[in-house]
């Protein structure tokens, strides 16, 4: 049995003698290989690396990706310049929209709305509307129907001026929103179609090539690429920036619609819209304008 024990460790102690001989042989085998590989090489990789990205594929390009390209960047500018101007226009009007909504409701007679308009101008949509509908009354009341355009009762001679200076402000509110739907909905396809023409002058470059590596199939198709990332990066702003913006239209104009409703009655019968709680309802639209 000890015997047997002696006689297993020494052929283990052989094949350990074995092993580190190899290794010590192959140590300088591979410190060799190394040193043979031409420092040219490694140059060639580290260039090839540095040389990649957008701009060499753009440079690369022919007039057709560098068409698609500038296409891009001209929709960016477009959508970013839209929503920096309609979010601060927004803002704006709102402002003024509380400062004279307060003005009015708190004026004694309609006469001082028609001086506070005339003073300040009606540079928001419900300074606008109460200015148009005022001046229908009046002018309606004083001289009648003078054109075919002024028939009617005085209240339907009214409410055809407040639907159509809502009309008007509606337009207004929109502007732009068919821009940004627009660059929206044909960026990514702008992109697509960039990469799609990149990856078919890649695949013809490497079809005409000597020797066709990994390397030389990927990083053509991955340039390509960067079409689809840039009309994505286009496109995603403009969809949420419009989203937006539909929504505070609608609000706005709802609450347009209201004061509409609230004015249109003043005009008609001299009196305030006055709820159950005896509290007027054209404070409600103050508070949420």
């Amino acid at each position: 049995m000890f015997d047997l024990i002696d006689g297993a460790m020494q052929i283990l102690a052989q094949v350990g003698g074995a092993a580190a001989d190899t290794a010590t042989t192959a140590a300088p085998a591979v410190s060799t290989a190394a040193a043979a590989v031409p420092p040219s090489l490694a140059q060639t990789s580290a260039q090839a690396l540095a040389e990649g990205g957008m701009l060499h594929f753009i440079g690369q390009s022919d007039w057709v990706g560098k068409s698609l390209f500038g296409i891009l960047v001209v929709m960016s500018l477009a959508s970013w310049y839209l929503i920096f101007a309609k979010t601060f226009t927004n803002w704006r009007v709102r402002r003024q929209s509380e400062r004279f909504l307060h003005e009015f409701w708190a004026a004694s007679s309609l006469e001082q709305v028609e001086n506070e308009i005339k003073t300040h101008g009606a540079a928001e949509p419900f300074a606008h509307l109460a200015s148009h509908a005022i001046h229908a009354r009046n002018h309606h009341v004083k001289y009648g129907a003078l054109k075919l355009e002024e028939k009617g009762s005085t209240s339907a001679f009214v409410t055809r001026i407040i639907r159509k200076v809502i009309d008007e402000e509606t337009a207004k509110l929109e502007n732009g929103l068919t821009v940004l739907a627009s660059i929206g909905s044909t960026a990514p396809f702008v992109g697509l179609f960039g990469t799609v023409w990149g990856v078919y002058h890649a695949l013809i470059g490497i079809g005409l090539a000597d020797g066709v590596t990994v390397n030389k199939i990927a990083g053509p198709v991955g340039e390509a690429l960067i079409m689809t990332g840039l009309g994505l990066a286009v496109a995603i702003p403009a969809v949420l920036a419009y989203n937006a913006f539909v929504r505070y239209n609608r609000v706005y104009l709802s609450r347009l619609d209201a004061f509409a409703h609230d004015l249109y009655t003043f005009l008609s019968t001299g009196q305030q819209v006055v709820e159950n709680n005896g509290h007027l309802r054209a404070a409600i639209v103050k508070k949420g304008a």
